[in-house]
């Protein structure tokens, strides 16, 4: 195997075994078929193909390589054949965005897979398998579909200057039981053994998670300007709803067009779709809109003084981000710019799709940047980029940046070295930026859905968007893709996850609160939100809010009651199409403190097809959908904080749409149907029994809020078990099932009306002074 990239290899997987069975597990390589727990999972594999097992003693896994007859810098080999078998994948279907896709045989795969799952058959004991393509600098692998049900791997340097024709690790495959602990164990093996990177619980994401933010794009797209922003934060905080975090998107640079004057007031009249995308950088200060701003309280000029106002006037607002693209511009930095102190050269570099690339969906982006070039810094330089750019910003006051459309190396790479090469150098010069400006982790990462960035990029970056942009409606001109593209957004984010959410936390984008699929579908987007587990922001035009589905995602302070963990899609829609096969529900679980949260939501109508290589409606699957919840749909046993369950045997299930409790054994299920975009929580709280007076209890939360049970911040049982201590997060209507009715409730030590009604106590719970936990006491 090649050698780790770095010498960065703290983790032991000398401890990496399948924590869920006794029984030993095993991937092998006998003759022409790969071998897990000794049943066949492809055949036909080539000669020339290797299997080195991975460096543990338990031995679940094992990297993959090739040999051929002749260096090249692009080769494509089988990995053998692939057929009868469920998988569930992740692939590129535009240059920056991944997606979910799923089949049975290798004609089935998409090009540019990222990310593979075989499923399990619990009949003939054959575990899950993970098939993850590697590093190996300096080539990069993904997966794609072969001849005659043939997996291929393609394994490619990006430039016809770099070579190779051996290679020992550029998939590693894994076996399991659990497919959660599949991954996470995956990951572990290839950090150690690329050593590149980080994984997501060796870092801390940023304080922006646990605010309610609010981003300028929809709003003004590249017409952002002070006042403007201003106003929004207003009429938000005069709402109710005060933003904790402001995200000042495209529109604030210094930009322009090679023909025009060096001078950012042309470039600021390209306010038509793609019309930015062949401007370049021309320099590190904001532009006229923000420069020319002046203080009215006599704080100076320009975005320092905006920002010093914005976070005095606004109290709520504690962090300030503004958006850049990697290479500073959609089209880089202008060459032969005097941009001031530190302002590097750069040169045009001509983007050249690969053959991969070329499979994607077309792309406005993609398009603009390659008929217009991009003006690339050098690698070498590259720190001069970031460290100008950062340097200035956290000058004004900014704390963070949003960095966008990352994944541009790959198209330039030809005279750098090739792709992995130039990775690195902008990746290393990057993350030390960061470390540098913003306490190592003020970063949202996005257009970044590849794995040169997994494996490259995550040294320090903790936050990054896991679906492609949230779409008030279809760029192409569908007007059922307002509908549509909202659940194909939903699967993005869902399934990416499972990937994605090992190297940095989800973040599920933006949305609008008055968009079509919130106020007539019961706000969709904001109940994914909600349990997410990642930040909430919206893109709100300035006044145009719906406050009162706001005021269930938002607490008066701008904070957010978030999940403990990131949400990921059940293990009974893994393997299933939740957007265009016309019966399957998408289901997400995550853990709050003391319960389980489960989303049901109808997302059949539209998604990727293979034959127009484009996302597009499937009309013929939008329709009722019916599907079982179980609480076992809820992985207890995950995440950072495991809720231990071993115990219960009834679990009490809130309903946040029908506003209802069910009592469900571990075993039991409920039926629920759903109209096209529309869903339903399910809070799912373990169900305790009081010994002294046998009172069955379980807490279920703010059933205003649509993370009802996140609410919950503490959970006592005291003076021989009759009575149960709640700390309380937020406002409004306390729920919590009692199989008897209390003799009193308490709140700060007063006693308080309640409600018993239908076994549930109700208790209205009203915001403190600050934000500390309301303490409500349940006497029996």
């Amino acid at each position: 195997m090649a050698p780790s990239l770095s010498k960065n290899n703290a983790l032991d997987i000398s401890t990496l075994v399948d924590r869920n069975v006794n029984s030993p597990l095993s991937i092998t390589l006998q003759g022409t078929t790969f071998l897990a727990n000794g049943h066949p999972i492809l055949t036909e594999v080539p000669l020339n193909i290797t299997a080195t097992p991975s460096p543990n003693k338990t031995t679940v896994g094992c990297f993959v390589g090739f040999d051929s007859d002749e260096p090249k810098s692009r080769h494509v080999a089988s990995l053998g054949k692939l057929s009868g078998i469920k998988f569930m994948s992740i692939f590129r279907f535009k240059v920056w965005w991944t997606t979910h896709w799923v089949g049975t045989t290798g004609n089935d795969v998409q090009h540019e897979t990222q990310f593979m799952i075989l499923d399990k058959n619990d009949t003939t004991n054959r575990p899950y398998v993970l098939l993850l393509p590697l590093l190996e600098p300096p080539f990069r692998a993904s997966l794609q579909p072969g001849t005659d049900c043939h997996v291929d791997m393609c394994v490619e340097s990006g430039s016809t200057r770099v070579t190779g024709s051996t290679f020992r690790s550029v998939l590693y495959m894994h076996v399991g039981n659990d497919p959660y602990s599949l991954v996470r164990e995956a990951m572990e093996v290839v950090r150690v053994h690329l050593g590149s990177f980080k994984l997501l619980e060796e870092k801390k994401p940023p304080a922006i998670v646990d605010k309610f933010g609010w981003c300028t794009w929809d709003a003004f797209y590249l017409t952002v300007h002070p006042n403007g922003v201003w106003e929004g934060v207003k009429t938000l905080v005069e709402g109710g709803c005060p933003p904790g975090m402001v995200l000042i998107d495209d529109g604030w640079q210094s930009i322009c067009h090679d023909d025009d004057p060096l001078t950012d007031e042309e470039a600021m009249q390209r306010t038509a779709a793609g019309e930015q995308m062949p401007c370049r950088l021309t320099s590190f200060v904001e532009n006229y809109k923000f420069r020319d701003y002046k203080s009215p309280r006599g704080k100076g000029h320009g975005m320092g003084a905006f920002v010093k106002d914005l976070k005095e006037e606004f109290g709520s607002v504690d962090y300030v981000y503004v958006w850049h693209a990697l290479c500073g511009y959609w089209g880089g930095v202008r060459p032969g710019v005097k941009g001031g102190k530190g302002f590097p050269e750069s040169r045009v570099i001509r983007p050249k799709l690969s053959e991969g690339l070329q499979k994607t969906m077309e792309d406005l982006a993609v398009d603009k940047i390659v008929n217009n070039g991009v003006g690339l810094v050098e690698p070498e330089m590259a720190h001069q980029l970031y460290e100008g750019l950062h340097q200035h910003l956290q000058s004004v006051g900014i704390d963070g940046v949003k960095v966008d459309v990352i994944h541009l190396l790959e198209m330039l790479s030809e005279e750098f070295g090739g792709r992995i090469e130039l990775a690195k150098a902008y990746y290393k010069a990057l993350t030390a930026s960061v470390r540098k400006h913003f306490k190592g982790n003020g970063v949202i990462a996005s257009m970044e859905h590849c794995n040169d960035f997994m494996f490259l990029g995550t040294e320090a970056i903790s936050l990054g968007r896991v679906g492609d942009d949230f779409w008030c409606s279809d760029p192409s001109g569908d007007p059922n893709g307002t509908y549509w593209l909202q659940g194909c957004h939903m699967v993005h984010c869902a399934y990416n996850s499972l990937w994605m959410g090992n190297f940095m936390h989800p973040d599920w984008d933006m949305f609008q609160s008055t968009h079509p699929c919130a106020a007539f579908h019961a706000a969709f987007h904001a109940a994914s939100r909600a349990i997410s587990g990642g930040p909430i922001y919206i893109s709100d035009s300035v006044g145009r809010h719906d406050f009162k589905l706001l005021k269930s995602l938002v607490l008066p302070d701008g904070s957010i009651l978030r999940c403990q963990d990131y949400a990921l899609p059940s293990r009974d829609c893994l393997f299933q199409d939740p957007v265009h096969d016309g019966k399957t529900m998408l289901k997400i679980w995550n853990l709050n403190k003391y319960t389980g949260v489960l989303g049901l939501f109808n997302c059949q109508g539209g998604g990727w097809c293979p034959k127009s290589r484009r996302n597009q409606s499937f009309p013929e699957f939008s329709k009722l959908v019916t599907c079982l919840a179980t609480p076992k749909d809820v992985e207890w046993s995950h995440g950072k904080n495991p809720i231990p369950i071993k115990a219960i045997e009834v679990f009490a299930v809130y309903m946040f749409q029908e506003k209802k409790l069910k009592f469900l054994k571990p075993e039991e299920t409920v039926e629920i149907s759903l109209q096209p975009f529309s869903y339903e929580l399910l809070t799912i709280a373990p169900l305790r029994v009081l010994p002294k007076k046998l009172i069955q209890f379980a807490p279920i939360g703010l059933v205003n809020m649509l993370n009802t049970g996140g609410a919950i911040q503490s959970l006592e049982f005291e003076d021989s078990e009759t009575l149960v201590k709640i700390g309380v997060r937020g406002s409004g209507e306390m729920r919590a099932f009692a199989s008897e009715k209390p003799t009193a409730c308490k709140i700060g030590g007063e006693e308080v009306e309640f409600d018993y009604v239908n076994k549930m106590v109700i208790v209205q719970v009203q915001w403190p002074s600050s934000s500390r936990t309301t303490v409500v006491e349940y006497l029996f």
